[in-house]
């Protein structure tokens, strides 16, 4: 049987817990750049749209 550094070992699962958070986050929140980008390029398009429409 050998040593076992609880210190290490403690700190590995908690490196481990925080990237599996991470990972979650990532999928639930994460959009890259090109995506922002274009919905926000179709936000303001469709407000030009709209108001190119309105009555004075």
């Amino acid at each position: 049987m050998s040593i076992v550094n609880l210190n290490k070992f403690r700190k590995a699962k908690t490196r481990a817990d925080k990237k599996a958070q991470a990972d979650e986050n990532a999928v639930k929140f994460g959009r890259t750049k090109s995506e922002k980008n274009r919905e926000k390029t179709e936000a303001t398009k469709a407000k030009r749209e709209l108001d190119g429409k309105k009555r004075t």
